[in-house]
């Protein structure tokens, strides 16, 4: 029986909840990834999966820094109106590129005036605390090609018996 470990392909459902037990993201189909610290699932998640089996369940209470980060006032920014497209709206996203980091971020219209628009660069859920519920559906050896381009291929990242 295969067991959660480096370059295997592991499939899982899961609820992402905040600390008050209310769900904030569902999987709505199994999720596969590469696990093995390809980054394809939280460091935290990786660690409390290690050695476990299919049907095994497992809570991580993760703190902001294990999660989404926490939340950066300098992503916070006034723009322009005339930088955006007319047909704006407060919820659209933009791409833009961190000031000092140079990384991409995606910007989420928090407000807009006449000549003003906020927006905000950190992730909806940056600077919770969060728990994430999963359970191990599936595992299997990854493919070479799977390990060289350090994700889960197929449809859903599943692999399908024929």
């Amino acid at each position: 029986m295969t067991v959660v470990a480096k370059n295997t392909v592991v499939t899982i459902t899961y609820t992402l909840s905040d600390t008050d037990g209310e769900i904030l993201e569902q999987s709505e189909q199994p999720h596969s990834y590469l696990h093995g610290g390809y980054g394809n699932v939280f460091e935290a998640v990786e660690k409390a999966l290690e050695g476990k089996n299919v049907g095994d369940a497992v809570d991580i209470k993760m703190q902001p820094d294990e999660a989404f980060g926490e939340y950066d006032e300098q992503l916070v920014r006034i723009e322009a109106r005339n930088v955006f497209p007319p047909e704006l709206e407060v919820g659209m996203q933009f791409e833009g590129h961190g000031e000092s980091s140079g990384e991409v971020n995606i910007f989420t219209v928090t407000d807009i005036s006449d000549d003003k628009v906020v927006v905000d660069g950190n992730h909806p859920l940056a600077g919770q605390a969060l728990v994430f519920h999963c359970q191990v559906t599936d595992i299997r050896q990854a493919e070479p090609n799977e390990i060289e381009h350090r994700h889960a291929h197929g449809p859903h990242g599943h692999h399908h018996h024929h």
